[in-house]
């Protein structure tokens, strides 16, 4: 994610944004466990300028910095990584009673400053600079859990661990976003898999790769509770452009460790729809949707979306993200489509919901832009659920980067405004948001910056 991303473009000032959109937005929030929320209230106030140049928030909200890069992680197993990404949120367990454990995606290719450390047993590929970190966090005297008890590595070895999901029992899926293979790039094993990462003794990290999930440049991964399907999302770079998986475990429902007795991938056929940019209507809908095995899914002569998937072919789509279970559907995003990059028709972000029951897929949001393109508001990225029952958005486009709250009636709001600049006084740059979630108990609000590598815990007076 440290590149373009979501074309979901939005207008901020100094007391709001505003969105241009075309759908049933509510739609998104549909069977969530925060559904209920205070949707029609338009934000906490302004932001107020921080003293320190770090993070601009309403009044009422405190940050915590809880790692920095190239600071020493807790464990003295080395620096901490830079270009923390995805992240996850799991409450107590066992030993742990009391702690919440923050997963922490790094997405390093082979350029990184500071690799995730070369752990022993807990390394894929030594020549890899990407993984996980864990931070292990008490609570502080106001109850939120924003107190650093400790800091290690999850994972080590692997590349361009962009985002993932969390698995029903409690483990974080970290994908890769590439696919390279051994002997490619200084890489001693092939990448563009899904690994499993734990963080106690009952759910140990495996640096075996979920090798039948899939190898091509994963994204995010969302599991159906009732079946156990997995689904899983492709973000490539170029045409042919990423398809929409589906993983029929052999084990479904398994628990921890069941995804390494392998499944069937399938990919995605709407008939007759070969790339979803033209759809541009929101509620149109598609019956019967069809899902072909993959010929090769560890793709070792050719790319999964270059395969041959027979008459009728396969239906692509450009910048795949977003994945997430709600009610009885599952969710996914196409960030943007441009057809000067080989997609069939242009548009600023749609939101897409697969109903496997009735085997339905329907368009549900169009996004687009309702200002300049050069205002802040660009290319957001990582969304997780508020406490008050709409999103909050990771930015990550051009000039000013924020973390934008949207309430389920469809207003936008600035939650939080980063003020570290990477660039110079004369021409500012501002690192991306990346990673936000919330702890279980929905007290704490968890964002990465990813560029200089920061994490950070935000309290405050939340709604729920």
């Amino acid at each position: 994610m440290a590149t373009t991303r979501r074309q979901v473009l939005a207008r901020s000032g100094a007391l709001g944004a505003g969105i241009a959109f075309s759908g049933a937005l509510s739609e998104v929030f549909s069977g969530t466990a925060s559904a209920q929320g205070t949707g029609g209230r338009s934000g906490y106030g302004p932001l107020v300028p921080d003293p320190d140049g770090l993070l601009d928030l309403p009044e009422g909200f405190r940050y915590t910095v809880l790692s920095r890069e190239g600071e020493q992680l807790r464990s003295g197993e080395g620096a901490v990584p830079s270009h923390p990404d995805g992240m996850a949120a799991f409450g107590p367990t066992g030993d742990s009673a009391g702690s919440v454990w923050l997963v922490r995606n790094h997405e390093n290719r082979m350029d990184a400053e500071h690799a995730v450390p070369r752990a022993r047993g807990l390394t894929y590929d030594p020549e890899a600079m990407g993984g996980c970190t864990l931070l292990e966090l008490g609570r502080s005297g106001g109850g939120a859990a924003d107190k650093v008890l400790g800091e290690r590595v999850g994972i080590a070895g692997t590349s361009t661990n962009c985002a993932g999901g969390p698995s029903p029992w409690g483990t974080w899926l970290t994908c890769e976003e590439t696919e390279f293979k051994a002997g490619e790039e200084g890489y001693t094993k092939d990448h563009g898999f899904v690994f499993e990462v734990g963080y106690d003794e009952d759910r140990p990290t495996s640096t075996e790769p979920l090798k039948a999930m899939g190898r091509f440049q994963h994204e995010a991964v969302a599991f159906d509770p009732r079946t156990g399907v997995v689904y899983e999302t492709e973000d490539a770079f170029e045409k042919p452009f990423g398809l929409f998986y589906r993983f029929l475990p052999e084990v479904p429902r398994g628990g921890y460790g069941s995804l390494h007795a392998g499944g069937t991938l399938q990919a995605m056929r709407v008939p007759e729809v070969p790339d979803l940019s033209v759809v541009q209507e929101t509620g149109k809908s598609f019956h019967g949707i069809e899902w072909v095995d993959v010929p090769d899914p560890l793709a070792a002569e050719t790319p999964i979306r270059f395969q041959d998937f027979g008459k009728g072919g396969i239906t692509h789509a450009q910048k795949l993200e977003g994945c997430y279970w709600g009610g009885r559907c599952v969710y996914f995003v196409s960030s943007y489509a441009k057809s000067a990059e080989g997609s069939k028709a242009d548009h600023f972000g749609q939101i897409w919901r697969y109903d496997p029951q009735r085997s339905v897929l329907t368009l549900v949001v169009v996004f687009g832009p309702d200002t300049d393109l050069n205002l802040p508001g660009e290319e957001p990225d990582n969304i997780c659920l508020a406490p008050s029952g709409g999103l909050m958005v990771c930015e990550d486009g051009e000039g000013a980067q924020h973390v934008f709250g949207l309430t389920r009636g469809g207003s936008v709001y600035p939650m939080a405004r980063g003020r570290q600049n990477i660039g110079t006084p004369e021409k500012p740059e501002w690192g991306e948001f990346a990673g936000v979630t919330f702890s279980p108990d929905n007290r704490t609000m968890y964002v990465n910056c990813y560029d200089p590598g920061t994490t950070f815990a935000v309290t405050g007076p939340w709604r729920h």
